[in-house]
């Protein structure tokens, strides 16, 4: 007769980085390069640690608020799809006040840290915050969602062009729809993932209302993020590096075709949690380019 060994409770510590997916970097990192690439631009090369210090925290501790925001908002939802009933607010082990205090600390921190560069980049965090918050409840009613999230994820491209040169130039909103290209598209990706539970409980997303014409969506989208960027960037005229991280992010994006043209989950995933190798082939373009300009 076999006897099973109950799970041992999970500390605190443990609860709160699950909540903001501290073993999931790529929800963050895939903030943090179109940031650095503002940063680097609006720079002209190297920024200064200080910014860049303020930046990479100030993304991963916005990705974290964010993270527990979402958690709370869709903590009845998540109860009905595979992929997130364990999450500590949905299955109970951390209560809405304790997950609502996290995201409270984290963002306050985030903002003190805004609050070290120029008036013009707190002035746009507020709006940033507002968006980060709002976005979870825009899947009720918005039919592509991921819209919302795309405009709350771009303002670090707006604040650090505020944060470097004290304004938001035309090259700060091309990057910046530039990167919204990019969140419809990976996002999608994500979508696709949870779509038949989606369905089931009423939530909209992007991968639902496309439909049939996902995947296609998903690859214009791509090349719609590759050709603003290489447009708005050329006259830069950073060499061969830019061009060679240029071409790293297409050849990755003919991939993504290859994970998602079946619409697996498993495909689906894959091409969601690494997307963000996207980003550091033309950030790493970028900041090469400048270096050697």
């Amino acid at each position: 007769m076999s006897t099973s060994i109950p799970a041992s409770p999970r500390s605190k510590l443990s609860l709160y980085l699950d909540l903001i997916r501290f073993n999931r970097p790529a929800g963050w990192l895939v903030l943090v390069w179109p940031t650095l690439v503002a940063l680097w631009v609006a720079g002209q090369g190297f920024p200064g640690w200080h910014l860049l210090v303020v930046f990479v925290l100030g993304t991963v501790l916005m990705r974290s608020a964010g993270c527990t925001i979402n958690d709370i908002a869709d903590r009845d939802f998540d109860r009905h799809v595979k992929r997130t009933t364990q999450r500590p607010v949905t299955s109970g082990q951390i209560s809405v006040r304790e997950a609502a205090m996290v995201g409270l600390v984290l963002t306050l921190v985030a903002f003190g840290l805004v609050l070290s560069t120029r008036w013009e980049a707190v002035a746009w965090s507020v709006p940033a915050v507002l968006f980060t918050i709002l976005y979870p409840f825009t899947k009720r009613f918005f039919a592509m969602p991921q819209a919302f999230l795309g405009i709350a994820f771009n303002f670090g491209i707006v604040i650090a062009f505020a944060a470097v040169t004290g304004e938001v130039s035309a090259t700060a909103w091309t990057l910046w729809l530039a990167n919204m290209f990019l969140v419809l598209a990976y996002d999608t990706e994500y979508a696709m993932v949870d779509r038949d539970d989606d369905l089931k409980i009423g939530m909209k997303t992007s991968a639902i209302t496309l439909g049939r014409f996902d995947v296609t969506a998903i690859m214009l989208f791509f090349g719609l993020c590759w050709g603003l960027i290489a447009w708005v960037l050329a006259p830069y005229q950073l060499g061969w590096p830019f061009w060679l991280g240029m071409g790293v992010a297409a050849a990755q994006i003919v991939w993504h075709f290859s994970l998602i043209k079946d619409r697996t989950r498993e495909g689906c995933f894959v091409a969601f949690s690494k997307s963000h190798w996207i980003g550091a082939a033309i950030f790493a373009g970028v900041a090469l380019g400048f270096a050697l300009k």
